[in-house]
């Protein structure tokens, strides 16, 4: 499998434990990190999506203005504009970034936040939506003649779009959503599952249930699967115990300062993955020796909020039991954001290529056949 890492670029410096520092479009902090990314290794970049924060489309534009190779993941609501306008947008930013273009869809979320963007449909209905948008996507992209489209929630008339995107046949998609309509949804469209970071005995079930779903398209050996975890690395394992605690601690001073706020009220609420990662944080702390729950449990899981703490060997080691299950993407992200980026490329993410280049080489599999 093709191995593939990937960071991620917000427009100001926070986190769960760390206070929003400067400004809420902070230029200087922005491109710092992406290039902090781009130099340290990593593959892409996701920008995320947020009622509440600045546009993922238009800093993917300034990203690739500061960068030459670093991936722009864009996360992407459907439904809040029209398909055709959107996949345009996508096909821009794939030739003026060379090929680095990608789309993250993000259909669900907590229902507060689609809310304060207008969106009362619920999570089935989001769901069928969502297919029906990237079905008039990869026509927009891939169309020669002018197409018409009528559907439940988008009818299209003579459309012909001339610019394509770099990437053939379309800019790759990557699904998030935990519930089974987003697995079906996934199946059909999906180039990239993503997934939270669970336990392995889930994951493993997990990649069964999607691949299941694919085949009923001829896609189960087409999709891959991505895992996104928040790393964090000592020197000594007890070193990176120690600071998880102390993450913990001041995530906890913010998540007390931060309640009763309108954006916080709907946290966790009709979104599977949160429900999922709630519910394994409750069972326990740490699940599978070194995957840390103490973030999720505190937050509600309001996004991705679990770690693989110790070592960055440990941490390799930990990540390679993921990759065995099929998953060959990882999203890496910190608490401290610029200095873990930099440390995961200098210690972390090394490691875990020459871990997976050992287990894929001819040498290893004569030495496990025996």
């Amino acid at each position: 499998m093709s191995l593939e890492f990937i960071g991620l670029i917000g427009p100001q410096e926070s986190s769960e434990s760390q206070a929003p520092r400067g400004p809420g479009v902070d230029l200087a902090f922005i491109k710092a990190f992406a290039q902090a990314q781009e130099y340290a290794g990593f593959d892409q970049a996701l920008l995320a999506v947020n009622t509440s924060a600045a546009d993922s489309m238009i800093l993917a534009s300034y990203v690739a203005a500061h960068t030459e190779k670093l991936g722009l993941l864009v996360a992407h609501r459907p439904g809040f504009q029209a398909p055709t306008f959107a996949a345009r947008q996508f096909a821009t930013l794939d030739q003026l970034s060379r090929g680095r273009a990608a789309i993250n869809v993000i259909t669900g979320a907590d229902s507060g936040d689609l809310q304060r963007d207008g969106d009362f449909l619920d999570k089935d209905a989001r769901y069928a939506r969502t297919e029906e948008y990237l079905d008039v996507f990869k026509q927009v992209w891939t169309a020669n003649e002018p197409f018409s489209h009528q559907g439940t929630h988008y009818r299209v008339e003579d459309n012909l779009t001339l610019v394509k995107p770099v990437q053939q046949p379309h800019v790759p998609i990557y699904f998030s959503g935990a519930s089974d309509a987003a697995v079906e949804a996934a199946a059909k469209h999906a180039d990239v599952y993503m997934m939270w970071g669970e336990p392995l005995e889930n994951i493993h079930e997990r990649i069964a249930q999607v691949r299941k779903a694919a085949a009923r398209y001829g896609r189960e050996k087409h999709i891959r699967f991505s895992l996104s975890l928040r790393p964090i690395l000592g020197a000594t394992e007890e070193q990176a115990w120690a600071r998880a605690e102390r993450i913990l601690q001041d995530a906890r001073v913010l998540h007390d300062q931060r309640k009763g706020k309108r954006r916080e009220l709907n946290t966790g609420k009709n979104n599977a993955g949160s429900q999922r990662l709630v519910d394994i944080a409750a069972q326990k702390s740490v699940h599978d020796t070194r995957l840390w729950t103490g973030i999720a449990e505190l937050t509600g899981a309001a996004g991705n909020s679990t770690s693989l703490v110790g070592t960055a060997d440990q941490v390799a080691e930990a990540a390679l039991e993921y990759y065995k299950l099929g998953v060959s993407t990882f999203l890496f992200r910190g608490f401290d954001q610029l200095r873990d980026a930099v440390e995961y490329g200098q210690e972390l993410l090394p490691r875990i290529r020459q871990r997976v280049a050992e287990l894929e080489s001819p040498v290893y599999a004569v030495k496990s056949a025996r």
